[in-house]
């Protein structure tokens, strides 16, 4: 026996209840089947635990796809202020951070019960967790017939909310590119974004003396740059930096690190090299960036130099110190993958999905969401703000 629905929500993630809830509200009954045990697990881990939820400042050009133009749509029909008229209406209070970054103050699992309030105000939602979804089949009559290792459901929508690969212990797999191809969809090939990177050679053991260590740096290259936080690991490098570019990383490549992007150091330098003949180079960086930094940077670019007075530096030597400083070149051996990356890129090709409504332009009924498309944002709440706004685009055709 199969149990009927108008629509079935594949995720209990951000996306998936944010459609569920505006689905309902059109009168629709809605049945999400969630793998895990629990719902929105993402959502509460997201932001240190207190989920960026959004970001003041929302444009096209935080997000990468492999079409750009696809999020447009769906972004202005609901806005980051949409969001944030919601979270006042529950009265969450939250906090701006750099950048526009929004997150909660006392937590993201008020931003999950928000959710699930919705839900439940809506009506004609029902959850089921630790419901693996095992096939999804197009019937005779139209209907979409899913099937768990419980029971059997049809509908005449179903919406794809799995997410990505992205952190597996919480849920993220790999159902809903597996869906998309069995339906005819071309995938665009996956692979973690905003994630740590990792070396193997002589700059890990850096890193691993560094470990816990952060600066404000820039990190860039051929595609892109970013000023932000850096942060040694014992594997590699993390922070806001390094988590940003790593979705503008392919494998075998390397970047360049500007340890001290506010600062000219050349004029620094040859002012100090009048004013100071005597001083070290570790000495003025070291009123710059941490001590146990500059000491690592010393090793790596002026071991010969370390105790040479800057009086008795030629320029030349200090042109090419200064050079290293703000470029200096490292090549990763990798990053950390899907176990700690915070989205996945790649995904469903949006070429054959309907930027309006987010219906599969290849099975009438079928629905993408989220972050199983090939849209990825950038860090700082704008791969939440593609949840809402991609769910609630389709939740107005379901």
């Amino acid at each position: 026996m199969s149990f009927q629905y108008d629509v079935i929500v594949l995720g209990a993630g951000a996306s998936g209840l944010m459609l569920a809830s505006h689905a309902a509200k059109r009168g629709r009954s809605v049945l999400i089947l969630e793998k895990a045990n629990k719902v929105g697990k993402k959502i509460l881990m997201s932001g240190g635990g207190k989920c960026n939820f959004t970001n003041l400042y929302v444009e096209p050009e935080h997000f990468i796809s492999h079409n750009p133009h696809f999020v447009i749509s769906a972004l202005s029909r609901y806005t980051n202020w949409d969001f944030i008229g919601l979270v006042c209406d529950y009265g969450i209070a939250y906090e701006e951070r750099k950048h526009g970054q929004l997150f909660t103050l006392k937590g993201a699992k008020e931003i999950l019960n928000m959710l699930l309030s919705e839900c439940e105000k809506a009506g004609g939602v029902e959850i089921q967790t630790d419901s693996e979804v095992k096939a999804v089949t197009k019937q005779e009559n139209g209907r979409f017939q899913v099937r768990t290792p419980h029971a059997s459901y049809t509908a005449e929508s179903v919406v794809v909310a799995s997410g990505g690969l992205s952190i597996p212990t919480l849920g993220g797999s790999g159902i809903g590119y597996e869906l998309a191809k069995q339906f005819g969809h071309h995938v665009y090939p996956t692979r973690a974004g905003l994630v740590p990177f990792t070396f193997s050679d002589q700059f890990k053991e850096v890193t691993t003396r560094l470990s816990g260590n952060a600066l404000d740096v820039t990190l860039s290259n051929t595609q892109n740059s970013f000023n932000e936080a850096l942060l040694f690991t014992h594997r590699g490098l993390s922070g806001p930096s390094a988590l940003q570019l790593s979705n503008y990383w392919n494998s075998g490549e390397g970047f360049q690190i500007d340890f001290f992007p506010s600062h000219e150091l050349l004029a620094y330098f040859k002012a100090k090299k009048q004013q100071q003949p005597k001083v070290l180079l570790r000495t003025l960086l070291s009123e710059l960036a941490a001590k146990s930094i500059v000491l690592e940077l010393q090793q790596l670019i002026w071991p010969a130099h370390a105790e040479t007075a800057i009086g008795q530096l030629s320029d030349a030597l200090l042109e090419e110190i200064c050079k290293q400083l703000h470029a200096f070149a490292v090549k990763p051996s990798g990053t950390e993958g899907y176990r700690t990356a915070e989205v996945t890129l790649g995904g469903v090709d949006t070429t054959e999905v309907s930027s309006k409504t987010m219906q599969s332009k290849r099975e009438p009924g079928l629905f993408f969401v989220g972050e199983v498309l090939d849209v990825t944002g950038h860090l700082g709440g704008y791969n939440f703000q593609w949840a809402w706004a991609s769910a609630v685009a389709a939740a107005e055709f379901v």
